[in-house]
């Protein structure tokens, strides 16, 4: 197989999904797996999301009409900017739709009638830093989405779509991006929760808890510590057979079964460094050039070579940030030599650009066999649709 090539390792997929029912079950059986179109929006991955009982969540226009094309019949519809027509639709499909944007709720007085209800959900914006000190995503800024809690103006978009004949809030949503997906951020969530439903006494076929777990590192929680927290909590208030809850991973699904490899191309000496150069790129497993490091391994042609004090390990892009990692006093690596790049799922394929090369090869390994599930881009693929 030509490098570089993405990797799917299916066994290691069904057993991280495996675990996640597991740990519902035991917590909160009245449950849905939302899964997160916008971590990794593969055709086959979502087709071997929906082939496991996961709904699609999605949360753009774009998402929205790729999840009908993939014949989702579950979809839930998030994000802030949503589009008109495929909301309508959502609408007339009974699908969960969680309103982040005041104008949803013009669209509901268009689409509400006598004859249907329309439930909805609404996004809840809340005070999470105060919450978890340091570890929320938007730091002293605040968190962008949804509607406000401390300021009433949540409160104030529930009051109105209970003017609105024909429309029924059935949940809240209260995703929250962390920079530590500790388990105080889904306590504080599940508190949340609990404290806007008693004060203003709603009654809710759902909480939707989000996303941004960890998965697949034995030294990070696992589902059974994020369930317990989340339920642990909720069933102070809520009544597990009457309330469901919907939990949307991504990352913890679809990040540990998914490697990148690359192969050494050339070694060159500068007067200051040893610069290993790949044919695989930061730019695919590291979209926003922000990791630290990496999970990898090398698989080396020779076993035995001298050691070399400092090796840069870069792409194949003419970036000069296209480096990779440094190894330090190591083998040396030579031409052919293989670098595979471990737990690179979650926000690669999704976002990586087309700079100096196109979308590589996804290769899937079940049982040993080796099937291919999107060839590589070429000039005719990225031409498509335009005119010379």
């Amino acid at each position: 197989m030509k490098t570089p090539y993405f990797l799917i390792h299916q066994s290691i997929l069904e057993e991280g999904l495996g675990k996640l029912h597991t740990a519902l079950e035991s917590y909160w059986p009245n449950s849905v797996i939302g899964y997160s179109f916008k971590t990794n929006s593969l055709p086959w991955v979502l087709s071997f999301m929906k082939e496991h009982g996961c709904y699609a969540e999605v949360v753009s226009e774009n998402e929205y009409e790729l999840a009908e094309y993939m014949g989702f019949e579950h979809i839930i519809y998030n994000g802030p900017v949503k589009g008109k027509d495929s909301f309508l639709r959502a609408c007339e499909a009974g699908h969960i739709i969680n309103i982040d944007a005041l104008r949803e709720i013009e669209w509901l007085k268009e689409a509400a009638s006598a004859e249907k209800t329309i439930n909805v959900g609404v996004r809840v914006n809340f005070d999470l830093e105060s919450m978890c000190p340091g570890e929320a995503s938007g730091g002293e800024e605040g968190g962008r989405f949804g509607f406000n809690y401390e300021n009433g103006s949540f409160l104030r978009a529930v009051e109105e779509l209970k003017e609105i004949r024909g429309v029924r809030l059935s949940g809240i949503h209260l995703h929250c991006s962390s920079k530590t997906r500790s388990l105080n951020i889904y306590r504080a969530i599940a508190e949340t929760a609990c404290k806007i439903c008693k004060e203003y006494g709603l009654d809710l076929d759902y909480v939707d808890v989000g996303g941004g777990y960890f998965g697949g590192l034995p030294d990070k929680p696992q589902y059974d510590d994020y369930l317990g927290a989340i339920s642990g909590i909720l069933r102070k208030y809520f009544d597990p057979k009457r309330t469901c809850l919907i939990v949307e991973p991504g990352t913890s699904l679809i990040c540990p079964p998914i490697d990148y490899v690359t192969t050494v191309t050339d070694v060159k000496e500068s007067n200051r460094n040893r610069f290993v150069t790949t044919d695989g790129s930061r730019i695919h497993v590291d979209p926003l050039m922000r990791k630290k490091g990496y999970f990898y391994h090398i698989e080396p042609m020779k076993p035995e070579k001298e050691t070399v004090k400092m090796q840069i390990i870069s792409g194949f892009t003419c970036m000069e940030d296209d480096r990779l990692f440094r190894l330090t006093d190591a083998p040396a690596l030579q031409c052919g030599d293989q670098i595979v790049y471990e737990k690179v799922g979650a926000y690669t394929m999704c976002l990586a650009p087309l700079f100096s090369g196109y979308y590589p090869d996804v290769y899937l390994e079940d049982k040993g066999r080796i099937t291919c599930m999107r060839r590589r881009w070429g000039v005719k693929e990225y031409v498509q649709g335009t005119e010379k």
